[in-house]
């Protein structure tokens, strides 16, 4: 108990709310439901903080609870049917033997550096708000979270053939729209 008075709940929002904000917004891709979440963690965490044993920092504690309440927002979302407009896609993407019609751009040795430029996580925001509910969930838990298949099934109720042709498709589009609004010569966020 003694980790609990190191605590200090009438800070948490300054010293973590932003992060909790945008940490849950590049997951949800909504804002409100972001806001939700962030105050719910606050909730959970205040509620519990007895739980707490120190062995991790307050931001670590709180980003943990908060990917439950993310866990539970995107299984109350993703009760609506997988698009169909999916194929379409891949015809436009791919020629007959399965190759690129399209110039691919150079994306950076480490793709993970782009994470820290606020435009690029605008814009994978909102690429990711673009898709639905399902298959966002199934790309944030899988490349955001590093979950692993079986678990993201067992979260979302879903099999995991299911679950890798989500993943397929999702890449697609997310490719597609990170192409268009980040790569090309024309987007505002060019890296």
């Amino acid at each position: 108990m003694a980790e609990e008075k190191n605590m200090d709940p009438d800070a948490w929002v300054d010293r973590y709310g932003d992060y909790l904000y945008r940490y849950a917004f590049l997951r949800l891709g909504d804002h409100a439901a972001a806001e939700d979440v962030v105050q719910e963690t606050f909730l959970a965490g205040l509620s519990s903080r007895s739980k707490y044993s120190g062995r991790s920092s307050e931001k670590t504690w709180l980003t943990g609870i908060l990917k439950h309440k993310i866990g539970d927002q995107i299984r109350k979302r993703i009760r609506e049917p997988i698009p169909t407009d999916l194929p379409a896609l891949e015809e436009q993407l791919f020629n007959e033997k399965g190759r690129w019609k399209i110039k691919l751009p150079r994306w950076p040795a480490n793709p993970r550096t782009l994470l820290k430029r606020k435009e690029f996580r605008d814009i994978l925001a909102f690429c990711l708000s673009l898709l639905p509910p399902r298959s966002a969930a199934v790309f944030s838990l899988r490349e955001m979270d590093g979950l692993e298949t079986e678990e993201i099934c067992n979260n979302l109720s879903i099999s995991p053939t299911n679950c890798m042709v989500i993943l397929h498709r999702v890449r697609l589009r997310l490719r597609n729209c990170l192409e268009l609004r980040w790569f090309a010569p024309n987007a505002k966020g060019k890296s």
